[in-house]
């Protein structure tokens, strides 16, 4: 079959079998790109695995498209997720952007909320602002908090200052006028004369992407936006036109930082959604792995090439969030759009190892990516990495990665190792291997209490979906560190974001910001704001789906009168039937028992903004059972073994390596085993057990020290 790779339960296809019933997924990480295709007709899935090409993204998907056997003028849904958004905040590599609001408000951008976590913090460092002061414009104009015009937009001021963006060769705009969430006249005029008179500047007003109160939170989300807005305006135009030299003739739609799908249009202009667009599929199919096997909540852990991802699935739903902190709390820019929770960390497969100031041993943040990419890799990475930690342990067949498509030079990491870590610590080669997978495992169990420990869940509670290329070789030692007591990998956990993409549904979040204490509501008031609301969600959604398919949840960010900040309250069917304030209440203050230890009954409560998510449910590919195990085959047979460092007990130690392929339903694994498959091994460590799952996942039950 070439290049197509199945996994259990999976069955993979010839490139005549592929009819225009196909949907594509691609998903551009920093070291890999991946792709999955499913063939709507068939059920048939099929995988590809390649290099990134950063020069040239678009270059690394159509290989991997090669690798799937799949044709593009036969695909009727293209579904894509990529870092570029992220990458080019967080390098801050994005377009000369200037910002254009409300006069007398110019430094809601360089004051922010003055976050200082440790006020004794001598090295502390503010954040850093997108756009210089210097590139910061006011204009006069006003709306009051309830949708007045009190004093009107200066249309002359605008037209003067936009011959001054071309003389400063501005890139891009954001607008952000005050109160533009109740009334967005002053926003469209505005956007509309400057798009006028600067042609090819890419415009963004703050009213499109948030619709919330707290002005500095809508300043950093509007200004983020326009600053990535040039490069991915143009990554997604060379995208659709290599698309349309394929033959693609289907629709191009891109995934959302919440989960969803929206169409390459909105993205252009809305781009700041897809900022999460990898880690948001991953944890959608994280969600549908546990409503396959039945588990209710789970950490979903995502640790590729580049970096290592957490989110969680809660009693069946995905936890979300209102905005997130891009570069950390302490110096990071907020974005407010409705996002899935999750955290990341600069630990990935091709982390860098290397000496700290003080002589300590440090693994990433830096990364040595696709290129050069582990010294393992042969492709001039000179500087040693986890993945060559994890080879030179054992852990990884220099002969087997990749399914053999790419060998991988032991002598280069061991001598990269030496040379670099050993030999300056005083270590072996072994010990500075193994130092480096500890200090990995911590720093990503780290990220795992973040969306736990942080938001008052215990991680001990919950199991751990592993996934992502590095992802089953690390997943049992950072669960031991945190007390998870079960582990699952997924199949085909190396394409796991990209078939998390297939997973994915049509959706439009939409939040309005409403004050209103809770025995003030109105019932008929706050359902004509949902359906207005859902209106717009439903024209959206209805051009691709059925009016069937489509759901609207509806949900309320609430706090007690006196406090800062709400927390967010599913608002069910019932709460509208019934029309009860105290109804509403006690949803509070169920919520608040839950994230925070403590709720007050007797404290009057306000609503601060609405929620509605409209969701178009798209067919989603099925999983079929694996072969079952007969009688007295319960006992998986190993392929073959080799010796395996392993922290405890501190040596080699002989070790079964199983295909995962070969697996039958109900067979058990004793640790220590590898289990190996095309883009990813599964580490079992001794003392814990493996038990093939009745679709062909992993799930391995972890030993308690």
């Amino acid at each position: 079959m070439g290049n197509v790779k199945s996994s259990p339960g999976v069955r993979a296809k010839t490139p005549a079998a592929v009819g225009p019933g196909v949907r594509l997924a691609a998903d551009v990480g920093g070291t890999f790109t991946d792709t999955v295709a499913f063939d709507e007709l068939s059920g048939v899935i099929s995988f590809g695995k390649t290099l990134t090409t950063p020069q040239r993204l678009e270059e690394g998907i159509l290989t991997g498209v090669q690798k799937a056997d799949v044709s593009l003028a036969g695909t009727r849904i293209f579904l894509h997720g990529t870092t570029v958004a992220i990458n080019t905040l967080l390098e801050r590599s994005g377009a000369r952007t200037a910002l254009v609001t409300t006069r007398g408000f110019r430094d809601i951008y360089e004051i922010g909320r003055i976050n200082r976590p440790n006020a004794y913090d001598f090295f502390f460092r503010r954040h850093q602002p997108l756009i210089p002061r210097s590139l910061c414009f006011e204009i006069d104009e006003r709306i009051s908090a309830r949708g007045e015009v009190l004093t009107a937009l200066d249309e002359a001021q605008l037209e003067v200052l936009a011959v001054q963006l071309r003389a400063l060769k501005v890139e891009a705009v954001a607008i952000l006028f005050l109160h533009c969430y109740v009334n967005p006249a002053h926003e469209l005029r505005a956007r509309q004369i400057l798009e006028s008179l600067c042609p090819g500047i890419f415009v963004s007003a703050s009213h499109e992407l948030s619709q919330e109160y707290r002005e500095y939170e809508r300043t950093s989300t509007v200004a983020a936006n326009s600053y990535i807005g040039p490069r991915i305006k143009r990554y997604l135009g060379d995208m659709e036109q290599r698309l349309a030299d394929e033959k693609f003739t289907g629709s191009f739609m891109v995934v959302q930082s919440n989960g969803g799908l929206f169409d390459v249009t909105r993205a252009r202009r809305e781009c700041i959604r897809m900022l999460e667009s990898g880690p948001a599929a991953g944890v959608i199919g994280a969600r549908a792995v546990c409503a396959r096997i039945g588990l209710q909540s789970a950490i979903a852990f995502d640790m590729g090439g580049t970096t290592a991802k957490a989110g969680v699935v809660l009693d069946g739903e995905v936890v979300m969030a209102g905005n997130i902190m891009v570069g950390g709390y302490e110096e990071g820019l907020p974005v407010q759009i409705p996002l899935i929770d999750t955290h990341e960390v600069g630990t990935g497969g091709g982390s860098i190892a290397q000496i700290a100031e003080g002589g300590g041993l440090r693994v990433g943040p830096q990364s040595a990516g696709a290129a050069p990419g582990p010294v393992c890799y042969d492709l001039g990475g000179t500087q040693p990495t986890v993945t060559d930690a994890n080879l030179i342990l054992g852990r990884i067949d220099a002969g087997n990665f990749l399914g053999g498509e790419m060998r991988l030079d032991l002598e280069k990491a061991v001598a990269a190792m030496d040379k670099m870590i050993a030999r300056p610590l005083g270590l072996s080669v072994t010990e500075a291997a193994n130092g480096i997978i500890r200090i990995a495992a911590t720093t990503m169990a780290n990220v795992v209490k973040r969306v736990t420990t942080e938001r008052g869940l215990d991680a001990g509670d919950f199991a751990m979906v592993a996934y992502g290329g590095a992802g089953p070789l690390h997943a049992s030692i950072v669960a031991r560190e945190l007390r998870i007591p079960r582990v699952v990998i997924p199949l085909a956990p190396g394409h796991f974001s990209a078939y998390g993409m297939l997973m994915a549904d049509l959706r439009r979040d939409f939040v309005r910001t409403w004050f209103k204490p809770v025995k003030a509501i109105d019932f008929d008031e706050l359902e004509r704001l949902f359906a207005e609301m859902e209106a717009d969600g439903m024209a959206a959604v209805g051009r691709d789906v059925k009016r069937s398919q489509i759901a609207c949840v509806r949900a309320a960010d609430m706090r007690y009168v006196g406090q800062e900040h709400p927390v967010t309250v599913e608002l069910p069917a019932a709460i509208f039937k019934n029309r009860r304030h105290a109804a509403l209440k006690e949803r509070l203050d169920a919520v608040h028992m839950k994230r925070y230890g403590f709720n007050a009954p007797k404290e009057p409560a306000e609503i601060v903004s609405l929620h509605s998510s409209v969701v178009g449910a798209l067919d989603k590919p099925t999983v079929k059972p694996v072969a079952k195990a007969g009688r007295g085959r319960t006992k998986a047979v190993p392929g073959g073994a080799r010796k395996v460092f392993f922290h405890e007990p501190g040596r080699y130690v002989k070790t079964p390596v199983f295909a995962r392929e070969l697996l039958l339903a109900g067979q058990r694994i004793a640790g220590p085993a590898l289990v190996e498959e095309y883009a990813s091994t599964t580490v079992v460590l001794p003392g814990d057990e493996l038990e093939v799952g009745k679709f062909g996942e992993l799930i391995i039950t972890i030993a308690r020290s």
